[in-house]
């Protein structure tokens, strides 16, 4: 999983042994040491909800997407369209717009190999 932030917007991007794990009940979790100073850990989980959701700490956040909505782009890879979500901020911040996708590019490999060695 590759987390990237730029302001008020947050990008996750999975592979697709990872979203294999999302869609089979499990979770992804990714971490960097920050050298000295601390833990910079996120763990992704579907859930029920039709909302996304991002709970903890800085240091150890949890975010959850709605399980439905990934089933659906799951089903409609490879894509590059992914996901978008609005999770509300605290009482007069913005928003932090959430842009999750799935990199198709090893499946795309593999297709590409198959065809070429039958």
């Amino acid at each position: 999983m590759k987390l990237q932030f730029d302001r008020q917007q947050l990008r996750v991007r999975i592979d697709e042994d990872e979203l294999a794990t999302l869609l089979s009940g499990g979770e992804v979790t990714t971490a960097t040491q920050a050298g000295e100073a601390f833990m910079l850990r996120c763990t992704l989980q579907l859930h029920a909800h039709e909302a996304a959701r991002l709970d903890g700490p800085a240091t150890q956040c949890h975010l959850h997407l709605p399980e439905a909505a990934v089933r659906d782009l799951a089903s409609r890879l490879p894509t590059r369209d992914g996901l978008q979500f609005s999770i509300p901020g605290h009482e007069q911040t913005e928003p932090l717009h959430l842009l999750f996708d799935v990199d198709v590019r090893d499946s795309a490999r593999r297709l590409k190999a198959a065809r070429h060695n039958p």
